[in-house]
């Protein structure tokens, strides 16, 4: 198992770990995706012209929900759902320290190399 960043530390890791296996399914995905893209929306709009039925909808949406990542309120007969923006702001948070730290990395990388070619053509210019 790796370890967790010094900065990081194990809390985020557990925080976001549901997050980002919801995220990874690719129908769960495109809900998310069109949540926020069209608002809310019912489960019937949500499975119309989708090969998915209300219930396996259903079922990928109470995924998202348990994550955090959506939300639904009942209207009426129908429950509608809507994207949880707070949630999704935390994954966008943890994406960009990761994007961040590998920045870090290769820019370590890159000055190494350059230091170390460097060196090397001035002990062969002597």
């Amino acid at each position: 198992m790796s370890r967790p960043s010094r900065r990081g530390g194990a809390a985020p890791l557990r925080r976001a770990a549901p997050l980002f296996a919801a995220l990874g399914d690719e129908t769960r995905l495109a809900l998310v995706e069109r949540l926020g893209r069209e608002g809310p929306q019912s489960i019937v709009r949500l499975a119309a012209g989708s090969p998915i039925t209300r219930q396996g909808v259903t079922k990928h949406l109470n995924v998202l929900a348990k994550a955090g990542l959506v939300r639904s309120e009942r209207r009426g007969r129908e429950r509608i759902w809507a994207c949880e923006a707070r949630r999704l702001e935390e994954a966008r948070r943890y994406l960009d320290r990761i994007s961040a730290q590998w920045d870090e990395a290769l820019h370590r990388l890159k000055s190494f190399v350059e230091t170390d070619v460097g060196t090397e053509m001035e002990e062969e210019r002597k």
